[in-house]
């Protein structure tokens, strides 16, 4: 009789090798993987040849079951094959619903394991070279939705534009231009937005502009989901523009005093 058992496993943002030692080993004693869109199927190489693989959606725009249906799998497969392995993209606990397949598999008998991963929020920005904090800069960063469980803007999104923190969306290429106008309705169309699509992976999109004119930007770019919206004046440090900024000064680094200096181009 198998022992059911629920390992929920972040892949983190896409790049194969950026997944955890500890998530590999997870996949590698799997009985049955779950994965999502986000997740690189790359990853499931690490399974043995006998594991029961599940492609089960979960991106806007595509194929995919409802959670409640995605919940009914893990409970069947738990009690029929054992070690369920549900791998998300990012870390499971940052907009992954895994609160939702816990609460169904406790509620079935099922012991749950949670394995975190890096999140696409932290680590796509990394990936470019934006920081989400830097002294001087900003003291904090926000990550939000796009939309609520309604399908309307998150109210956060409001609070956070009044902010001076790093705002970072998730899921909100559907809404740019309304929470651009969000930004906009409290003086901040001057400041600086960079739009990444497919972070860490070999796909990967950015464009960079600001908070006035970003949305036409990612209009004539054809940028869709899954991208990450980092709105901030850390969006300054992106190479392209300290590059051009040293270039334009006749300057070779970045000093100190030229920090202070550095203007948005």
């Amino acid at each position: 009789m198998p022992n059911p058992y629920l390992l929920l496993v972040g892949a983190g943002p896409g790049d194969p090798e950026l997944i955890t030692l500890k998530a590999i080993n997870a996949l590698k004693s799997a009985d049955v993987i779950l994965y999502d869109a986000l997740a690189n199927e790359t990853l499931l190489q690490y399974a043995k040849s006998n594991t029961v693989k599940k492609f089960v959606g979960k991106r806007y725009g595509c194929h995919s079951l409802s959670q409640q249906e995605i919940n009914h799998l893990i409970i069947e497969y738990a009690f029929s094959h054992g070690k369920v392995v549900r791998l998300k993209g990012g870390d499971p606990f940052v907009f992954g619903r895994a609160q939702e397949e816990i609460d169904a598999a406790r509620n079935a008998g099922i012991q749950v394991e949670v394995i975190p991963g890096i999140s696409s929020a932290l680590a796509v920005p990394a990936s470019q070279m934006i920081p989400l904090t830097s002294r001087g800069i900003n003291e904090s960063f926000w990550v939000t939705t796009g939309t609520n469980k309604a399908g309307k803007i998150s109210p956060d999104l409001k609070l956070a534009a009044q902010s001076t923190a790093t705002v970072v969306i998730l899921m909100a290429m559907s809404k740019l231009e309304k929470i651009m106008q969000i930004f906009s309705s409290y003086g901040k169309n001057e400041t600086p937005v960079a739009i990444i699509q497919d972070g860490t992976t070999e796909s990967e999109k950015i464009i960079i502009g600001k908070v006035k004119d970003i949305y036409l930007k990612s209009q004539y770019a054809g940028l869709t989901n899954p991208s990450i919206i980092i709105v901030g004046e850390v969006v300054k440090f992106h190479p392209s523009i300290i590059a051009d900024f040293l270039q334009k000064n006749d300057l070779n680094y970045i000093s100190p005093k030229n920090k202070a200096n550095l203007q948005w181009i």
